[in-house]
């Protein structure tokens, strides 16, 4: 399928190999979709390097799109709206923003866990939701609506802690929830200008970072090992997996697609079954 030729998609947190972010972009550009990466790019803690970004556009150059990278710090109003503007001056307009910049390797018991850390976590996973989507917004209803009647979408990643608590993770799990939230109030507002919000949440998926969600939690959970974690996770699923980048790609992709025009304020699960509400 060709459904986004001629579109822009932006994908937030998109900066790193083998991240959700990546996996998200290449479905759009195996589809025709002009693409944007943006990360912070400055590496360190649990960050994307130069290094790092560059080699996804390589990747997604490959797969015939074309491509530009434009840093964020979500958490910044002036640069989420230079990240919006750069996609515009590159491509023309902009169809999709995909809001999947995250913070999810601070793991600590909520005793341990300080303000500082709170306002790491909530000012990448909800405020820089909040500041991209209004930014994306005043471009969509700048250019108006295209040809399905549809100005622009917005595709918070969410998570399937977005529906359930877990521990050790209260400033993540909070924003998740906080990020359904967000899409319901602005999916309100927006209709009437033609621009559908959505979320999606997926289980858990072993990118890098979730990679070391794996190794926090196995021990935290007393496993032998990483493998009998996974082996735990892979047995209560009900299609028996942990979920992959392109599970998620796939739902971001039918919701950017036509089939989707009256989809609005959903938070959609992608968990095999593992999360049902």
């Amino acid at each position: 399928m060709r459904r986004f030729v001629g579109k822009v998609v932006v994908v937030t947190g998109s900066g790193r190999p083998r991240g959700l972010g990546q996996a998200i972009l290449q479905r759009f550009a195996d589809e025709g979709a002009a693409c944007v990466v943006s990360d912070i790019g400055s590496g360190g803690e649990g960050l994307a390097t130069p290094a790092d970004a560059a080699a996804v556009v390589a990747d997604l150059e490959a797969r015939g799109a074309r491509v530009i990278f434009q840093p964020c710090d979500v958490a910044d109003e002036a640069q989420c709206e230079a990240l919006v503007a750069a996609a515009v001056a590159a491509f023309g307009r902009l169809d999709v923003m995909v809001n999947n910049a995250g913070i999810g390797f601070l793991m600590k018991p909520l005793l341990e866990t300080s303000g500082a850390d709170w306002d790491r976590v909530l000012d990448v996973n909800l405020k820089g939701a909040f500041l991209c989507s209004k930014a994306a917004a005043r471009q969509f209803i700048a250019q108006g609506p295209d040809s399905d009647g549809i100005s622009g979408r917005i595709i918070n990643i969410a998570s399937q802690a977005a529906k359930s608590g877990f521990p050790h993770m209260a400033p993540y799990t909070a924003s998740k929830h906080g990020m359904v939230g967000l899409t319901r109030s602005n999916a309100v507002e927006l209709g009437p200008h033609r621009i559908t919000v959505n979320a999606v949440c997926p289980n858990h998926v072993t990118t890098g970072l979730g990679a070391a969600q794996n190794a926090y939690f196995s021990k935290l959970l007393g496993f032998d090992s990483v493998e009998a974690y996974l082996a735990n996770m892979k047995a209560k699923n009900p299609m028996g997996r942990p979920g992959l980048g392109s599970d998620t790609a796939a739902a971001c992709a039918w919701l950017a697609s036509a089939d989707a025009v009256y989809v609005n304020g959903e938070a959609l699960n992608v968990s095999g079954g593992e999360e049902m509400h």
